[in-house]
This record gives structure tokens, sequence and C-alpha cells, in this order.
């Protein structure tokens, strides 16, 4: 046998081996040939959200204790409700995440990318992981405007493969976004979104009526700087900002394979979702010139792989204004 026949049977078997590996795990994840209590107990609570989740406990993902909550973000919470977009994408991750094979040969990409790749840009080049963090009516309610509503410019910072771009690009005339995966990026020029420079969108000459700045906080060096530069680009009066972030907050970046700690890190108190929303708004924000106009509570929904149907953190979602500018982006 020669060594390049020798290598492909190598390599056969070995990805024999793997999915056999992973099909076993995945029967040991129903506890079912797991004796100790304490590791079934591991395996039920790692694999619980594979489960179907009663409409009840989802409803808990929108919940929030308003008497636990500051003053300044007491007043200005919206209550957001599980709604009929939120079960669509539930129900489309639920079947991508049946797809045996799919999932096998998804499993295997990123087994062998992983030392060398960032998480995005794997999910970006395999088609999956698309995000969730709020339904077209949700993003309405927040800024208090209606479906016929337009506006000129929206910037998205860091908006993946563009799912949660499209919620909000319809009431644009042009929809700019930012991204640094370069497979994710393919996918936004793809749905002919115009891609700007991470150095570039806040020296354009112009200013957007809407940025978004979903779950990037805890993902970049300087925050602070980031919503600095954010204040300068919003059009003066009516321009609005949608920010989402991860609670508790837990700031890490993504390097090649690898995750480590940001420049800068921003202060944010108390350990519970209301206590750090209300942290982010009494501290946080007004440090960078912003002040709270809406706040709610959303799940971020993640699509799943062959172990869950989905993932779910815990988001708030701001709409925040440069202090001083009291228009209605509705007016």
């Amino acid at each position: 046998m020669c060594p390049l026949q020798l290598r492909a049977l190598v390599f056969v078997a070995w990805v024999v081996f793997y999915i056999t590996f992973l099909l076993s795990f995945r029967r040991m994840w129903s506890g079912k040939y797991v004796r100790s209590p304490l590791v079934r107990s591991l395996f039920m609570t790692m694999v619980s959200d594979s489960e179907e989740v009663p409409a009840a406990e989802k409803q808990e993902w929108y919940r929030c204790c308003s008497n636990l909550l500051g003053e300044s973000a007491r007043h200005v919470f919206v209550q957001s409700h599980l709604d009929s977009d939120t079960e669509a994408f539930l129900r489309r991750s639920k079947e991508k995440s049946s797809w045996l094979f799919t999932q096998l040969y998804h499993s295997l990409v990123s087994t062998v990318l992983n030392p060398l790749v960032s998480r995005t840009s794997i999910n970006g080049f395999l088609g999956r992981g698309s995000m969730f963090v709020f339904s077209k009516d949700q993003f309405h309610q927040l800024l208090r405007i209606g479906p016929d509503w337009r506006a000129e410019r929206l910037l998205d910072l860091g908006a993946g493969d563009g799912g949660v771009t499209e919620v909000m690009g319809d009431h644009f005339r042009q929809v700019y976004a930012t991204e640094v995966s370069v497979p994710m990026r393919w996918h936004l020029q793809r749905k002919s979104y115009i891609l700007l420079g991470i150095e570039e969108w806040q020296n354009t000459g112009f200013q957007y009526d809407v940025i978004s700045c979903l779950n990037l906080l805890d993902r970049c060096d300087d925050p602070l700087h980031l919503l600095q530069d954010i204040r300068s680009s919003l059009v003066p009066g009516t321009g609005r900002l949608v920010l989402a972030a991860v609670l508790p907050f837990q700031p890490y970046i993504e390097i090649g394979g690898r995750w480590e700690r940001p420049k800068v890190h921003l202060k944010v108190s108390g350990k519970t979702w209301e206590e750090q929303v209300s942290s982010l708004c009494d501290e946080v924000f007004p440090q960078a010139g912003f002040e709270v106009e809406a706040v709610t509570r959303v799940p971020y929904l993640c699509e799943g792989d062959m172990y869950n149907d989905y993932y779910v953190l815990d988001d708030a979602v701001f709409v925040l204004k440069a202090a001083g500018g009291a228009e209605d982006p509705a007016a």
C-alpha cells in the first residue's frame, strides 16, 4: 500500500471514529448510561434546552422585577413578550438541529478549524449559528415607530450574517454594516448591505439615523470609546442607538480560537439582571454622553447544534439618545 493510500485510509478511519464518538456521546447526554446521580444531573441540565420548553417557561425569558430596578430604569422599562416571530425562529432552529448528518459535518469542521479560526468565522463558513435578538414588533415598540416609518441611514455594528439587520433594514433607504469575520461579510454582501471597515464607519462624512450595537459591547477592546464614537456619528437630536448587552456582563474578545480579556473594562455593578441594567443606565451610559429612552428584557437566541435545539442568554436591549437630544425619531 502506497503512502498516499495509507494516509487516506487513516483519515477515513479517523472520520468514522469521530462520528461514532459523537453519536455515542449524544446518547450519553440522555443520562441513560450514566450511573452517578450527580453526573446524570449535570448531563440532564446540559441538554435541558433540547427538550420542548413550556410556553410559561419561555415567558420567564422576559420577566423583570421592576421594583428591583433603579428609578431611572424603572420609568423607561418596556415589557416584551414571546411573539410569533420569536416562535418561528425557535421552530426553525429545532428543525435544523434535527438534521443529523448536517450537524455531524458541522461538528467535524468546527473541531478541525477551532484552534485556528474564530467561532464567528466558522459559523459564517458553515452558514449556521444565526442570532435572534428582537422581532419587528418589538423593534417598533422600543423605538415607538409604526410599520410605515422611514429614515435615511441605518448602521449595524458587528452585524454577523445580517439576520438581525433584516429586522430593522426595511425602515431605511440605506443600510450599512460592519463585520470583522470574512465569511460573515460574504453573507452581508449577498444581502446587498453596504460594508464599512471598523475604522471607516465613523469617518464617512455623514451621520446615521439609527446605529445598532447588538451584543458587541462585551466583545470589543475599548467599549467606552466605541460608545463615544457612536454618539458623534448619530444625527443630532433624532439619532438613536439601539444597544443590546448580555447580562451578567462578562467581557471577552475573540482572537483566532482564543478568548482574552479586553484592554478596557466597563465597570458594571450588581449581580442580578435588574441591578446591572440600573448600573448601565445610571453609571455607564451617562459617562459616554447618553441617556436611556427605553429598555426591555428579551432572550438572546442562537441556532443550536446536534445537542441543543437553540441556546439562550439573557439580553437587555436599550434605546439611547445623546444627552440633551430630546427630539423623537418618529416625529
